[in-house]
């Protein structure tokens, strides 16, 4: 049999062929980014992702970051002010601490540290976001990072692990304990619902699974205990979350009375069953929606 005898969709198999070439550029240039990354690209951007590809990763600009403003955060002044005086000793090159922001979901935890970036960026602060399974490959981003000239704040968002998580090492050999020096140019800032990052056992505490008990114990201490900064987001009081309601109508230019606007934020609370930041901004999002809408009916005499 030759290949004249043969039904061959010659167009098909070209196409097929070129896009698998394409596929394996692409997978080739991502390997290497980590060896070809443009510094430059840190002048034109100030937010970042660390993105695993297989066994090596690569940094990925965010184009348009999420940029807060620390003014937007009410109720939390002591706790911002704190994460903002480590912050500045850190772009200017003074000691600093990594930071563990620990407590209620939805109060700002997140929001506190990406809100330091608009201001702090003209001093070289840059944010690397990296995700909770990539931490095992700390040591690659931070072998990229060191020898570059700005203050980068890894930044891992809700964190918390199981015993037997890769990344739990890695972050407390980052953070303290790792025969590598510390990067002068790095500081990790993280965020969680737990104060001690590992679960917690009711066993642990009478001591009936281990001769030592306290050791285990210890062992989960020893992560949290390793950030020199640990700042709690506790429940947030109804005055509070009234306040925030008010300033996000009153930014928003909402034209609705304050009494009927607090009985709305309360209602819309008490069926969440939370008062936080983020809730008080989900009922915002809500009511300008529905106002808009309500306008826009009139306009069109509906």
């Amino acid at each position: 049999m030759t290949l004249d005898n043969l039904d061959i969709d010659w167009e098909y198999l070209l196409e097929r062929l070129d896009h698998l070439m394409e596929l394996g550029v692409e997978y080739l240039s991502r390997q290497l980014a980590e060896f070809h990354f443009d510094p430059l690209l840190f002048e034109k951007h100030m937010a970042f992702r660390w993105r695993r590809q297989g066994e090596a990763g690569f940094l990925a600009e965010v184009p348009y970051p999420d940029l807060p403003d620390h003014g937007d955060l009410l109720g939390i002044d002591r706790t911002l002010n704190r994460l903002r005086d480590n912050t500045e000793q850190f772009v200017h090159g003074f000691p600093a601490n990594n930071v563990l922001l620990w407590g209620e979901r939805g109060n700002g935890k997140s929001s506190a540290i990406k809100g330091l970036l608009l201001p702090l960026a003209p001093l070289g602060l840059r944010l690397v976001e990296v995700q909770k399974e990539d931490l095992f490959q700390l040591p690659e981003i931070t072998g990229l990072l060191r020898p570059l000239p700005y203050r980068f704040i890894l930044f891992c968002d809700d964190l918390s692990f199981s015993e037997n998580d890769p990344g739990y090492r890695e972050l407390k050999a980052l953070l303290e304990g790792s025969i590598e020096a510390r990067a002068d140019n790095i500081l990790v800032y993280a965020t969680s619902n737990r104060r001690h990052l590992l679960p917690e056992h009711l066993a642990e505490n009478t001591g009936e699974q281990e001769i030592h008990p306290e050791e285990a114990v210890a062992e989960k201490l020893s992560l949290s205990d390793r950030f020199g900064i640990t700042l709690g987001f506790y429940p947030m009081s109804q005055d509070t979350f009234l306040a925030i309601v008010r300033h996000l109508a009153t930014s928003r230019g909402l034209a609705i009375q304050q009494q009927s606007l607090e009985s709305a934020a309360l209602q819309w609370a008490m069926e969440r069953g939370a008062r936080s930041g983020r809730v008080a901004r989900q009922f915002i999002d809500d009511l300008s929606g529905k106002l808009a809408l309500r306008q826009l009916s009139r306009k069109e005499g509906r």
